[in-house]
């Protein structure tokens, strides 16, 4: 049986595999004001040996207006996108933006999600790869196409089970955005602010320390445990503004070694899609 994979692999390790065939490094960057500037910073300077897969439209489909900003790809569709970037099922995921994790834990989840195991975020990122003096290279790899498979391995929380748990509250919904946007102010990416009633509020970034790398396991889990009291990590349920940094809450969690908490896709920007449905500020 094949030891799990842990959820953040460190530079020097990445560092240790460059040119290793079962290993592949994803630049995720992306800015939410400039959907190219990603790519644009790849094609400059990114990872030796890295390949490139863009939020919108490799690591979401399409929006209709009420599915939110970055709605969940097909998962056939999105098996098949990652395949053409060299992902087999043997294959060492290494995922990677500028430093946070924002944009690399969505493709960590994914993966997960279509029931990859070995994948993994670079702990600090491009920065924290700079920082430690490693190599950048322009060159853009042209991988071998390879056969992803895939199956529904993660549950996904869907607006009316979230809509259902405000009465009920069955699962406690933690909200990854900033605290200011979370009160309902300073809204500037979708068009209601506020939050959906009964969430609570841990922004992703409280997950890193002044270096930009997580927490350590054992900090992040008093910090999480006192946030969620009692409640398993089956009871919880992450969301944001659309699905994006609730996945680093999901992978922080799971550094913490408390697997087993669930996402809304959706998130804020679908919740809001339906003007019927509550806000609270």
């Amino acid at each position: 049986m094949a030891l799990p994979v842990a959820p953040l692999v460190s530079v020097a390790d990445l560092a240790s595999h460059l040119g290793d065939a079962a290993w592949v490094a994803v630049d995720c960057r992306h800015d939410l004001a400039k959907p190219d500037a990603g790519e644009a910073a790849y094609a400059a300077g990114h990872l030796p040996g890295a390949v490139f897969a863009h939020l919108d439209r490799d690591l979401s489909g399409p929006m209709t207006g009420r599915n939110g900003r970055h709605p969940l790809p097909d998962a056939a569709t999105l098996a098949a996108r990652l395949g053409r970037l060299g992902i087999g099922p043997d294959t060492m995921v290494v995922a990677y933006d500028d430093g946070p994790g924002m944009f690399a834990a969505r493709l960590w989840w994914l993966l997960r999600w279509l029931g990859h195991e070995r994948v993994a975020v670079l702990d600090g990122g491009l920065a924290a790869w700079k920082a430690a003096g490693y190599p950048l290279e322009t060159a853009c790899p042209q991988p071998a196409a390879k056969v992803l498979p895939w199956k529904a391995a993660l549950d996904v929380v869907s607006a009316g089970e979230v809509l259902e748990n405000i009465e009920r509250r069955g699962f406690q919904l933690v909200d990854a955005r900033a605290p200011d946007r979370f009160r309902g102010e300073n809204e500037t990416l979708d068009p209601v602010g506020g939050h959906i009633p009964g969430a609570v509020n841990r922004f992703f970034r409280d997950n890193l320390g002044p270096d930009g790398r997580f927490k350590p396991p054992v900090q992040l889990r008093d910090e999480w445990l006192a946030l969620l009291g009692a409640r398993s990590p089956g009871a919880v349920v992450h969301q944001c503004g659309s699905g994006v940094t609730a996945c680093h809450n999901l992978l922080a969690m799971e550094v913490a070694g408390l697997p087993g908490s669930r996402l809304y896709a959706g998130s804020w920007s679908e919740w809001v899609g339906d003007p019927a449905r509550p806000v609270a500020r």
